[in-house]
């Protein structure tokens, strides 16, 4: 993993990019071939900038006025877990991934209170 990026700063980003209902800069913090998983409901994932695009789009479209609030945010060995409110107001956990060149890899959520799949949000290799 490089070291010449903040990852805690990129989920920040990445949560104000939320929050501005801001799609272009927000599939811009993905890598090219991130994926990404919800299990928020029924289980979703996303595979790609195309995929990405139209799993956050309606998202964004439709936000609660607590959207996007931040509960917590754990730096960890894989990456960073996230505790926030979802589009619908709703507590969600999302861990993320990182690419060497310091763009989000992979991210896996679910209910707050729900585990994550670990596996899922492994990065490639390790």
């Amino acid at each position: 993993m490089a070291d010449d990026f903040d990852q805690v700063a990129l989920v920040v980003d990445w949560l104000d990019a939320c929050r501005n209902r801001d799609l272009a800069t927000l599939l811009d913090l993905y890598a090219d071939d991130a994926k990404a998983e919800c299990q928020c409901g029924e289980v979703k994932v996303s595979d790609g900038r195309a995929a990405l695009e139209s799993y956050w789009r309606p998202r964004l479209d439709a936000i609660a006025p607590t959207a996007f609030g931040l509960e917590e945010i754990t730096p960890t060995t894989e990456g960073v877990v996230l505790d926030y409110l979802s589009h619908e107001g709703t507590p969600v956990r999302i861990a993320f991934t990182f690419s060497r060149d310091g763009k989000i890899q992979r991210t896996i959520c679910a209910p707050s209170g729900r585990p994550l799949c670990r596996e899922a949000a492994a990065v490639e290799g390790s």
